[in-house]
């Protein structure tokens, strides 16, 4: 234990972790007080750009030898989910090590450890005499745990971003409970639908006809026969992982005013994630036949509809996968491209038409994101700095 405690790169990766930046209402100052000083002990020029007030995009910068080539971004996002302390064995942001070398705080995995592990990549470059020629960006942004519509969203509709000539980017991945890490190539669309299910209302006592209950009923069911046939899509074939099928789950139900009084509305909302494969112009022309199906007098509103996001190649034609194979293939690492089968901000950057793969270095490790007791091992962290060393390396070069 006391060599983790004496530990340079494990002593920033502590203090990183004690900021409580944690939803709801983050205060970010102290990471970006935090994030200036690590840009200070490399000598890297640091900027603080506010696209949404209150929500600091953090980016620090080291330039290349060749300025006019598109730069790479390194990006994390300095925000983490709500955690509940008692049921956590160590206080979530105290950043404990235990004997067998475990560092116990929310933002361990996801992913405050990725973006202090970029910088403690390029400590390792700079102190080996190493010159990048692209420029690189190592960026920190906000909001990414709630959807990054006011983090990342903003940040690449910016001149600023605009200016930075961005050609490639990492992001997060995922852990790894095995010795093979995941990478994303592509996530999943983000879909909501709100349905307002109107009909007749009277006592509860008959038989009325058209009712909004009914309505929701035939509609729910639908869904539920979908979902079931992703179920068994996956079911059937081993091979697939959930980022290739489409969920589709009942979030909320609404309505009603008192137990025995037909009402006039129901709404229910869905939350859908879209599979890269399906047909989402079939899909939504399937939910509107269903409703009218059903009886018509449904209200939809798709309170979220991202639209389709062309995948990252994964083949000759893309120069930064090629580098990034041959970093891994050097490192003798075993990495299994997936969909990604929930949402980072890696969809944004990759809306602007431009290459991400979201990696995390961490395997053999219990998967605890946003789950009590979330750590890593310390030897696990240093690792992956030599990871990012080899693949930062590599990605300048092309």
């Amino acid at each position: 234990m006391d060599k983790w405690e004496n530990n340079e790169e494990i002593a920033i990766f502590r203090e990183y972790l004690r900021i409580s930046s944690v939803h709801p209402d983050i205060d970010y100052n102290a990471c970006v007080e935090f994030l200036k000083r690590q840009a200070a002990s490399l000598n890297l020029p640091v900027e603080v750009l506010y696209p949404v007030e209150r929500k600091p995009v953090v980016i620090i910068k080291w330039q290349g030898s060749q300025p006019d080539s598109s730069s790479i971004i390194l990006n994390s996002h300095m925000d983490v989910v709500p955690v509940f302390p008692d049921q956590w064995t160590h206080e979530p942001f105290s950043a404990d090590i235990d004997a067998e070398g475990r560092i116990f705080a929310r933002g361990t995995q996801d992913m405050k450890s990725v973006g202090t592990q970029y910088l403690g990549a390029i400590r390792r470059l700079m102190a080996s005499g190493f010159k990048t020629k692209r420029t690189v960006y190592v960026t920190f942004v906000p909001d990414e745990e709630i959807g990054g519509r006011q983090g990342m969203a903003e940040f690449v509709k910016t001149e600023h971003y605009r200016r930075m000539n961005v050609g490639f980017s990492l992001d997060e991945g995922a852990t790894s409970a095995s010795d093979v890490h995941h990478l994303f190539y592509a996530e999943r669309l983000l879909w909501g639908i709100r349905l307002k299910f109107n009909g007749t209302s009277g006592h509860g006592s008959l038989f009325l006809p058209d009712t909004a209950g009914e309505k929701l009923n035939y509609v729910v069911n639908k869904f539920t026969e979908f979902r079931t046939s992703q179920l068994d899509i996956l079911a059937k074939d081993p091979s697939l992982n959930l980022g290739d099928v489409t969920t589709v789950n009942l979030t909320q139900i609404s309505g009603g005013v008192q137990s025995n009084v037909v009402p006039p509305h129901f709404e229910a909302v869905f939350d859908m994630r879209l599979s890269i494969a399906l047909d989402v112009v079939a899909f939504e022309k399937q939910i509107r036949g269903w409703c009218e199906e059903a009886g018509g007098g449904i209200e939809i509103d798709f309170y979220r509809k991202e639209p389709v996001v062309a995948a990252t190649k994964m083949d000759a034609s893309n120069p930064y996968w090629v580098a990034l194979k041959a970093a891994f293939d050097e490192l003798s690492l075993k990495v299994q491209p997936i969909v990604c089968f929930g949402a980072t901000d890696s969809r944004f950057i990759r809306g602007q038409g431009t290459p991400v793969f979201g990696f995390s270095p961490i395997i053999n490790t219990p998967v605890l994101l946003h789950d009590h007791d979330e750590f890593l091992y310390a030897d696990a962290y240093l690792k992956g700095i030599e990871v990012y060393e080899n693949i930062i390396r590599k990605l300048v070069e092309v």
